[in-house]
Formats: C-alpha cells, sequence, structure tokens
C-alpha cells in the first residue's frame, strides 16, 4: 500500500495527500483544519454555516453551475464539517478529474457570501437544528457531548439559535480570510491521477499567504439526566465517557474494547439486551476520537420501563471485561475491526475522508498502520480502560 501513498507539504504550507488506485473513478477533497472545536461559543456554527455558504456560488460560477458541473459530468459532491476539519468533495470519472479540481478550489477561494443568500441558508440551518431535535437518536448524541465536555464544545456543533443569528456577512468574512488559507487547508485524491501534476495545480492555483486557527479550552465534565418528551413511542439512551486522545496509543484498546461490547450482532451487549433479553431494538456503540478530545459511547433504543435494567447491563458487562477478558475474545475482535478496516478501504470516497481525517489527527500514513496497532493492543489495557470510573448518562423517553 505504502508505494501509492503520497504525501508532500508544499511551499505554501498546503498539504497534498493522494492514493493511486488503477480504477477509472477518482475522488477529491479540499479541507481546512478548522470546525467547532476552534469556535468561541458566541460564534458556535459558524464553521458549517461557512461550509453551506461555500456552495451558494463564487466570482466565477452562480450555485447552479457549481452543481452542474460536477453533475453533468457523471460525479457526485457533498461536504461536512466536524470539530476538527470542514471539508468539500467530490467523486468523479477520472477523466474529469480537472473538472473536480477546478470547481472545489474556485468554491473554497472565491465565495460570493452574497447576503440574500446568506439569509435563505440560515433559515435552512434553523430547519436542521429542528430536524436534529425531532430525531432522538441525533439529539441524543448532541446531548451527551454537552455532558462530557464544558461550553463551548458543549454546544452542538450547528450551533444555537442566538450564536447563528449573531453570525453576519462581516463576521463571517473575517472568519473566512483568517482561515482559509494555504497552510490551514488540504488537497486529498485517491484514484487515477498524478502526483507532480497535482503538486503543480496546488502550486499554480493557491496564493502563499498564511492563516490563522485559534485554540478554545476544552474542560471535561460529567453529568446525568432523564429528559421526558410528548410524540415519542421508545426512549433513547447514550452512556459515555472519556477515551485517550487519538494520538495516544491507547486509543486501539479503546476501539478495540467498544467492538467487544457494541460491535455487530454478536457484541456482548447486542448479545445480552437484544437477543437474551429483548429489551432493546437499537444497540451499538464507537468511539468519537481526535487530537483534542476523546469518548466511547454505547446507544440503546428501548423501551421506557427498561431503561435502569439496559444501564445496570451495561455496566455489568463493562465490569466482566475488566475481570475476564480471555485472550481468544480479543483476538476474535481483532480480526473483526480488522476486516471491517479492509472491507471500508473499498470506497474511495470514504478512503479520501478517512485520510483527512488521519492527517488532521498526525498524518495521513497513519491510517495504513490501523492494523498492525489493532494487532498490537495488549489484554491487560483494554480490561483496564473497561474499569469504568465516571460516565456521563442521556435519555430521551417518552412523557
Amino acid at each position: 500500500m505504502y508505494n501509492k501513498f503520497f504525501r508532500k507539504i508544499l511551499k505554501n504550507g498546503m498539504t497534498l495527500i493522494f492514493e493511486k488506485r488503477n480504477l477509472p473513478v477518482v475522488s477529491v477533497g479540499i479541507a481546512v483544519r478548522h470546525g467547532g472545536v476552534n469556535e468561541s461559543l458566541s460564534e458556535r456554527g459558524i464553521s458549517h454555516f461557512i461550509e453551506h455558504m461555500l456552495y451558494k456560488g463564487t466570482k466565477k460560477r452562480t450555485y447552479k453551475q457549481i452543481s452542474q458541473e460536477i453533475e453533468k459530468n457523471g460525479g457526485i459532491m457533498n461536504g461536512f464539517t466536524e470539530e476538527q476539519i470542514t471539508a468539500f468533495f467530490c467523486k468523479m470519472p477520472s477523466d474529469k478529474l480537472h473538472i473536480a479540481l477546478d470547481v472545489l478550489s474556485d468554491m473554497v477561494k472565491n465565495p460570493l457570501f452574497d447576503a440574500k443568500e446568506m439569509e435563505k441558508e440560515r433559515k435552512v440551518i434553523f430547519e436542521e437544528m429542528e430536524m436534529d431535535r425531532d430525531e432522538p437518536m441525533r439529539y441524543s448524541f448532541d446531548k451527551i457531548q454537552g455532558f462530557l465536555y464544558e461550553n463551548p464544545l458543549g454546544t452542538p456543533l450547528i450551533g444555537t439559535h442566538e450564536s447563528m443569528n449573531s453570525i453576519d456577512r462581516k463576521k463571517m468574512l473575517k472568519k473566512f480570510r483568517e482561515v482559509y488559507k494555504p497552510n490551514n487547508m488540504m488537497l486529498c485524491v485517491v484514484g487515477q491521477a498524478d502526483f507532480d501534476e497535482l503538486i503543480k495545480f496546488v502550486e499554480k492555483t493557491f496564493g502563499k499567504k498564511r492563516g490563522t486557527i485559534k485554540k478554545q479550552k476544552i474542560s471535561l465534565k460529567h453529568d446525568h439526566k432523564i429528559e421526558t418528551r410528548k410524540g415519542i413511542d421508545r426512549a433513547s439512551m447514550v452512556l459515555a465517557f472519556h477515551s485517550p486522545l487519538s494520538t495516544d496509543r491507547k486509543i486501539y484498546a479503546s476501539k478495540v474494547l467498544i467492538a467487544i461490547m457494541a460491535l455487530g450482532m454478536s457484541s456482548r451487549l447486542f448479545s445480552e439486551i437484544r437477543d437474551k433479553r429483548n429489551l432493546a431494538y437499537a444497540v451499538f456503540g464507537d468511539v468519537t476520537a481526535n487530537k483534542e478530545f476523546s469518548y466511547s459511547y454505547i446507544y440503546v433504543g428501548a423501551m421506557k420501563e427498561n431503561l435502569e435494567k439496559i444501564k445496570n447491563i451495561i455496566l455489568g458487562e463493562f465490569k466482566k471485561v475488566s475481570q475476564s477478558l480471555k485472550e481468544k475474545e480479543l483476538e476474535d475482535t481483532k480480526n473483526q475491526l480488522v476486516g471491517n478496516y479492509r472491507i471500508s478501504m473499498e470506497n474511495s470516497e470514504g478512503q479520501m475522508n478517512q485520510l483527512l481525517l488521519s492527517e488532521i489527527d498526525g498524518k495521513a500514513r497513519e491510517f495504513y498502520e490501523f492494523e498492525k496497532n489493532i494487532r498490537a493492543v495488549k489484554l491487560k489495557d483494554v480490561r483496564k480502560l473497561a474499569k469504568i470510573k465516571k460516565y456521563s448518562f442521556f435519555a430521551l423517553v417518552p412523557e
């Protein structure tokens, strides 16, 4: 794999990441090392707002022309904002790579930030907020982060009505001009392309000006709450606890632990909660990890009257793992994670996003070390992490 992977930080500070594949498809992404974790409480949601606005037209292209140039050439496009990154990407036939590069670079260099479009998009984001609130699972995930971290990180990434209403065109332009500079940006290409030509494109297209990115203080906490709501039939609950950062090798032990507990139908909690006791319809877990903050969580969707029993089962299974996890179960779970990792690499779009996220955490090349790092996880490390001393808990239940 390494002979197909290339990475270079160019003279202007921009990071170029490339994985060569001999398929007639290419995935291209341009991302900035800025997201919710960099925002103050008063501007919470501005990264996501900027993401929306970069699709609304440039000095060269209207909103419709942006989408048409990609879609009418057989491509698909999208973007996302997370706590540490904002990204814009498309997937194209490989002979249309030049179109993808031209459109995406135009978006991140020359957005109009039209005042009328900005007000329209603000309303769209308010609708998105309501959708998040109406969906119990998504609402529960927003709430649990607020129970693990003080503000501003404890406030949903999308922001609040107050913060969004405070973001005017002047404020947005200032943030964009501070952040969207080559030294804060990455270009990732997965597919048929030439690395030297990509270097030439970046050097020709992007300037040399330097941008700045602010950091916000992250303060940990723990909290518990059960919230009631009319109009829902089932409860959504999340139990979460702080984990090692992505820069800590113990993060791989965290991934193994959560996989043992709640990855798939063969996991301990799925078996105990759903198969054996029929107490829930959804049981899963994961680790949200980056170099700034990290936590592990278990989600369960169930009837209200079963919550306390389910919570006790979860804590009980963690205790069992901490005391009696065996090498056979550990090795089986490692095989599961390695297999899932290999399958995930099949999709060039997913691979591109994973490489961008890995670069944010350190270096994209380390993404290819996943299998080795999982194999290196020790039984004692998983057992130790399973000894949960403090956790946060949130449940949204029918009134």
